[in-house]
């Protein structure tokens, strides 16, 4: 899924995703107070972190926020059912990456990048009660695949980036459908 990230003309950063099924989306962002985008925060940690079912993995399955608008293409039949169906699913995956996104944000945003490991364990340990599923060296590298984004970001103005295919969150199947073959009698 192609990601273009640019300033918006009434002010804040706006996304617009290009989805594999020809559908263009629009994600405002509520970012004013920021130089870095929080949502352009979401897709550095995300794709860091392997979290298929965050944001951007939700969206390029086709999940559609309350905030966002189709530019153009045609979705799905069942697009309002589906969206909810990968929302549902992955409801706890977005909390996490809002969270740990919101860290590494905090973190290049600040200009204290040496924070980020720190700051991530510490939101970690609200959300969880396990183990940090990622090492310092994967903080380190979503701050810093963060921190170039937000240097073009800042040149130019617009950024365009991929969402990789291996990250998309995989659709639950509609409920009260039967797949396979039935039992002969």
């Amino acid at each position: 899924m192609l990601v273009v990230f640019a300033h918006s003309t009434a002010g804040p950063t706006v996304a617009t995703l290009h989805r594999a099924d020809g559908v263009v989306l629009q994600l405002p962002g509520y970012d004013r107070a920021y130089r870095v985008p929080h949502d352009l925060a979401h897709f550095a940690t995300e794709r860091a972190f392997e979290m298929s079912g965050g944001v951007f993995g939700s969206i390029a399955a086709g999940a559609v926020f309350a905030t966002m608008r189709v530019l153009s293409g045609r979705p799905r039949h069942d697009a309002a059912a589906r969206s909810k169906r990968v929302l549902d699913a992955n409801k706890l995956s977005l909390n996490r990456a809002e969270v740990i996104a919101g860290m590494i944000h905090h973190a290049v945003e600040t200009g204290v990048p040496e924070q980020a490991p720190a700051l991530v364990r510490k939101a970690w340990g609200a959300l969880e009660t396990g183990e940090l599923p990622w090492a310092d060296d994967r903080i380190t590298e979503a701050v810093r695949a963060l921190s170039e984004l937000a240097v073009d970001f800042e040149a130019a103005g617009t950024v365009r980036v991929t969402w990789p295919a291996h990250l998309i969150a995989t659709p639950p199947p509609p409920r009260g459908i039967r797949r396979g073959r039935r039992g002969r009698t």
